[in-house]
């Protein structure tokens, strides 16, 4: 059974370049390495920049934790983390409904 993720997060003005190429890299690696991550997808505020929405799907349990234990999950987040202004909102989300191609 898919998995449905969402992590929100504000980084600092000055830490934004720095938060974009890590968020370039990390869903790089995703595309190549991960293959039980159905879906990973970095979404930006158009009126704050600095503001963000992480949505992610993965296959099942196993997928999960191993996209979370993965070491390119720390390499990100050392980056990300020091350039938040608070903690990255994690949520749940079970599917409802979806269009076709777009529920994993």
């Amino acid at each position: 059974m898919a998995i449905y993720r969402t992590a929100q997060f504000k980084v600092r003005l000055e830490g934004l370049a720095r938060c974009e190429a890590a968020i370039q890299e990390f869903i790089q690696y995703i595309a190549e390495a991960e293959e039980g991550t159905l879906q990973y997808i970095s979404l930006q505020d158009e009126e704050d920049p600095t503001s963000f929405l992480h949505v992610f799907i993965f296959g099942d349990a196993a997928a999960q934790e191993l996209h979370s234990s993965s070491e390119a999950v720390q390499r990100f987040t050392g980056i990300l983390y020091s350039e938040t202004i608070e903690p990255v909102a994690f949520k749940r989300y079970r599917l409802v409904a979806a269009s076709a191609g777009n529920a994993g």
